[in-house]
């Protein structure tokens, strides 16, 4: 982790066990701490390159006792080549517009975000979700956060990532996309956009968040090559075969 001199005393916690969203059986506990004060974005530049997300003005890092299966990973952008599959995806989306916005909560990515989460995670957590819990989820973020819509020529609206800007990469916190697009392959497609906006940016990585070899929803990362992932030595290349 990169180091920097804290303004004031800093603490981390432990939550209690929950039942693991991703992998039947098992419970989950994480590491938390709050991002807050004129240290914030300082904070969470050094907790993101040592594998920590953020949700809302917190950072955390899974912490499960006799689990390591949540893998930190970040794609190298400079090394990104889109396959034959990925080519297929940019052209059939190539007539989307891509405009970032501020971090501020809309009905209509709302009404996307809800649509998204019944087909796709119907009885989770987030399908709970109400406008002002979906707005508390965009908006609570003490460090540079932005959203990118992507809109069809018709402007009716398809897609949504929410992002945070690092000094060395975009990092990927939620995005969600029209349920009734299969074929366009919208999330794919958002990843893709992500990394080439970092290379136009000059920004080295792109960061995915976790990945689990066991959860078939995080399978998708893998395809992003070159890939690395966070562990006990610090990032290195993760080969998946």
């Amino acid at each position: 982790m990169d180091h920097f001199t804290l303004k004031r005393p800093h603490f981390f916690f432990t939550t209690a066990p929950l039942p693991c969203p991703y992998i039947p059986g098992r419970m989950e506990r994480k590491i938390v701490t709050e991002l807050n004060g004129p240290d914030a974005e300082d904070l969470h530049e050094s907790l993101s390159r040592a594998g920590f997300r953020r949700s809302h003005s917190i950072a955390y890092t899974p912490a499960c006792p006799g689990c390591n299966s949540c893998v930190p990973v970040r794609v190298v952008v400079d090394d990104f080549i889109p396959d034959k599959t990925m080519r297929r995806i940019i052209k059939t989306n190539q007539a989307l517009n891509a405009k970032r916005m501020p971090a501020r909560a809309q009905a209509d990515h709302y009404r996307l975000f809800s649509r998204y989460q019944d087909s796709r995670h119907s009885g989770g957590d987030m399908a709970l979700m109400g406008f002002y819990d979906y707005r508390s989820m965009v908006e609570d973020s003490p460090i540079d956060t932005y959203l990118i819509e992507f809109r069809q020529p018709d402007n009716q609206l398809v897609a949504v990532c929410l992002i945070d800007q690092l000094v060395d990469g975009l990092s990927a916190v939620y995005s969600y996309y029209d349920p009734d697009m299969p074929k366009a392959s919208l999330g794919t497609f958002v990843v893709i956009w992500l990394i080439a906006e970092a290379l136009r940016l000059d920004l080295p990585y792109v960061y995915l968040g976790y990945w689990i070899s066991d959860s078939r929803k995080m399978a998708y990362k893998t395809r992003f090559q070159p890939l690395e992932a966070f562990g006990p030595g610090g990032w290195h290349p993760l080969i998946v075969g």
